[in-house]
């Protein structure tokens, strides 16, 4: 079911599977923001990642000596949330552990996101919640993939997306099995700008940790609309498209795929969080258009 919240300035629509965002609309300049989902390329349009980002060495993982399956991004982008609560301009979808998610990840949470309008800008927080009565290994990261070109008179390649720091960051690799390797490879040299090229995206996402920006623009010489993509405490970063999509995936993580060396020991995976019983662990990421 699609759920929508709207003021005078955009209309969004979410729908409860996966609590996924499914639509961007602005009222002003009646353009649509957010891909359109073509399976051609990729189905999807804001999946939420947990509880891990990206995938696991073998799709396993360990814990206190028991091997467990999991697939990449993890189960709740698949699963049914349910609404919490709900207003012209804001809603909140839950998600607690059942039977079935304990069988691949065997701790008990609850996960909230929430979605609020304020002018032209959508926030999407996300809220764990360790519900269990020991540590919870957790990670949770976004997938937002958005519309490029967003007007017909302009080209994927017309665009640039303008980083507010000065970045010097190399690119992490993805092995054919989607792990990162070993080694970071050069990227970014003392700069902020990448000119959007399909090119880029044909070996995998753009993959970096520890940016020092926490906003990046979307613009084009040659429209006057774009957008502009803000987040905080998210260490990793993927930037993607599928190869030759009219989009561009902007993905702030709080987690990342499993390295190729890795141990398989969920407890000590990079980017894990341990959350102690009652322990509430909240990111928020946030998009304005114009």
């Amino acid at each position: 079911m699609e759920y929508r919240i709207e003021n005078k300035y955009v209309a969004v629509i979410v729908s409860d599977k996966g609590a996924e965002l499914q639509s961007i609309y602005g009222k002003d300049t009646n353009l649509e923001y957010m891909w359109k989902g073509d399976p051609i390329f990729w189905g999807k349009k804001s999946p939420v990642l947990f509880p891990i980002v990206g995938g696991l060495k073998n799709n396993q993982y360990t814990y206190k000596g028991t091997t467990y399956s999991l697939g990449r991004h993890g189960f709740a982008r698949d699963m049914v949330f349910s609404v919490l609560e709900t207003s012209n301009t804001s809603i909140s979808f839950k998600l607690d552990a059942t039977a079935e998610t304990q069988t691949l990840y065997p701790f008990l949470f609850r996960l909230l996101i929430h979605y609020k309008l304020e002018k032209n800008t959508l926030t999407c927080t996300y809220e764990i919640r360790n519900t269990d009565i020991k540590p919870m290994p957790a990670s949770i990261g976004a997938h937002p993939a958005f519309s490029i070109p967003l007007t017909q008179d302009t080209t994927f390649e017309d665009y640039i997306l303008e980083f507010d720091a000065v970045e010097t960051a190399g690119k992490w690799p993805l092995s054919a099995a989607g792990l990162i390797e070993k080694k970071a490879t050069p990227f970014f040299d003392k700069q902020q700008q990448i000119p959007l090229q399909k090119e880029l995206f044909y070996g995998d996402a753009l993959v970096f940790k520890n940016l020092q920006s926490q906003q990046v623009k979307l613009s084009s010489a040659k429209t006057k609309h774009g957008w502009t993509f803000t987040w905080k405490n998210f260490p990793y970063m993927g930037i993607w498209s599928a190869k030759d999509a009219d989009f561009v995936c902007i993905e702030p993580w709080c987690g990342i795929a499993d390295s190729v060396d890795a141990i398989g020991d969920i407890m000590k995976k990079e980017g894990i969080h341990i959350l102690i019983p009652g322990e509430i662990f909240t990111r928020t990421w946030g998009v304005s258009v114009y």
